[in-house]
């Protein structure tokens, strides 16, 4: 191992390892609460950009496997752990954490102290950071740069084709995790995966029987070219939102979004349903938040609130069959007790026109 650092971009320092192999990277420093889970969460394309700090101690102890990824890339700037194991264990297991990251050419710093590190954040909010090889000198030394066009580089850059025997659904693609796709086949749906910047006229050629707008990087008031298109677009095909597609639907009818102090990362928070005082853990992965008092004079209601905060994890159209969430009812990694949001939409596709209703 080599000595290395992160450097915050307020000047604080913490010191760690690099392992067998010392890489250096930059990003928005961001943590996750999630015990499991860890190859899902370091395959999201929701991470790119960021360097993601685990809260739990111990990373890596039961290795990664072929089957658990959510993209075939890694997209993230950094990987920053308490300790990283290297002696898995499991059945499934064909590599280390460790040289996962390494083979991806992601950085990874280890012994950090991670319990402070987090309070730092919570207390002072999500910043920039790098991994450095050598102790740093004055922050204001550094150059610090802005994450820009996080979409376009996890988006798909062609039409990807799912066949199925029920209705069609088109996905646009921000940065889509492979769960969704594989819930949406397992509904025997046949799924059509564009990018995220394929035209209305486009779409409509396709045929659709519904849209999905998924999760994805970034701030989502970069991608104000494409609100007409997405409200025109949902105001003729059934739609759900998932995490950056929830803000983007806000946000095409005319809500705001603003940036979280430190963000919902983790496999363990807790929504309310309001219409059924039901509460529900979910796994949620988000820097933004649609400001609650700009859902007014929008066709839109709240239909969940974040337990913690008060934020709205979840839409629905007032008269038709668009609905969001903020948080990832496909989960990996994380709980299932919201699949069935998933189901009703996939559900409501199948039967056709006559199930779709005015929400009263």
């Amino acid at each position: 191992m080599k000595e290395g650092y992160l450097l915050l971009e307020d000047g604080v320092v913490f010191p760690g390892w690099f392992p067998t192999e010392a890489l250096e990277g930059e990003g928005e420093v961001v943590f996750n609460t999630s015990m499991t889970g860890y190859q899902e969460i370091v395959t999201d394309p929701s991470y790119a950009g960021q360097i993601l700090v685990f809260c739990y101690p111990q990373i890596g102890n039961y290795g990664v496997n072929q089957q658990d990824k959510e993209s075939e890339r890694l997209f993230l700037n950094g990987v920053i752990t308490g300790e990283q194991c290297i002696e898995p264990s499991h059945f499934r297991s064909t590599n280390t954490f460790t040289n996962y990251l390494l083979s991806n050419g992601i950085p990874t710093l280890t012994g950090v102290d991670t319990r402070v590190l987090v309070k730092h954040i919570r207390d002072h909010g999500v910043m920039k950071g790098k991994l450095l090889l050598e102790k740093p000198l004055q922050a204001s030394t550094y150059e610090w740069k802005d994450q820009s066009s996080l979409v376009h580089d996890v988006s798909t850059t062609s039409y990807q084709h799912y066949e199925g025997d029920g209705a069609h659904v088109v996905v646009l693609d921000f940065g889509c995790k492979k769960s969704i796709l594989h819930l949406l086949q397992q509904s025997r749906l046949k799924v059509t995966v564009v990018p995220y910047d394929t035209s209305e006229a486009d779409i409509r050629a396709l045929c659709p029987d519904g849209l999905v707008l998924s999760n994805g990087p970034g701030d989502p008031q970069e991608l104000s070219f494409l609100f007409s298109t997405i409200r025109n677009l949902v105001e003729d095909y059934p739609t759900f939102g998932i995490c950056l597609g929830h803000q983007l639907l806000g946000l095409a009818y005319g809500a705001k979004t603003r940036k979280l102090s430190f963000g919902h990362r983790g496999s363990n928070h807790p929504v309310q349903e309001l219409e059924t005082g039901k509460v529900w853990m979910t796994a949620q992965n988000h820097g933004y938040e649609i400001v609650p008092e700009t859902l007014a004079g929008t066709p839109f209601h709240s239909h969940f609130v974040h337990l913690h905060d008060g934020s709205i994890e979840g839409m629905k159209h007032r008269y038709k069959p668009i609905t969001s969430v903020q948080f990832h009812p496909e989960a990996h990694a994380g709980p299932t007790d919201t699949s069935h949001l998933f189901n009703g939409f996939t559900d409501m596709l199948q039967k056709g026109e006559s199930s779709y209703y005015a929400i009263p």
